[in-house]
């Protein structure tokens, strides 16, 4: 996991040169050659590239990633607690999150 990370920041480390570089050869140069259109190239090789060493390496769970707050189930109780048949008996969630609707039974 950790040569996975250095190979990432080392990637985008060339990133940064790379993008340096275009902007020194874009000024020496002043549009005569195509030293600045390589230089842009090359980061965008080296983006895609650390893009799918990051891709790769999710899918195969050499890292992991953060679960989709989309996928998030708020309803659910925290595990090792005793938990709510109700769901609108349960705390709200944090976070801006929309909140359920207590209905008030009668």
């Amino acid at each position: 996991m950790l040569l996975v990370k250095f190979i990432v920041l080392l990637l985008l480390g060339f990133v940064i040169v790379s993008l340096f570089s275009g902007l020194y050869f874009l000024v020496k140069d002043k549009g005569q050659s195509n030293r600045t259109v390589n230089a842009l190239s090359v980061r965008i090789g080296l983006s895609i590239l650390a893009i799918v060493v990051v891709m790769i390496a999710g899918a195969t769970g050499v890292i992991e990633m953060n679960p989709s707050p989309l996928s998030a189930n708020t309803n659910r109780a925290p595990a090792g607690s005793s938990g709510t048949a109700n769901p609108a008996e349960q705390d709200p969630p944090s976070g801006g999150g929309r909140r359920p609707i207590q209905l008030d039974a009668q």
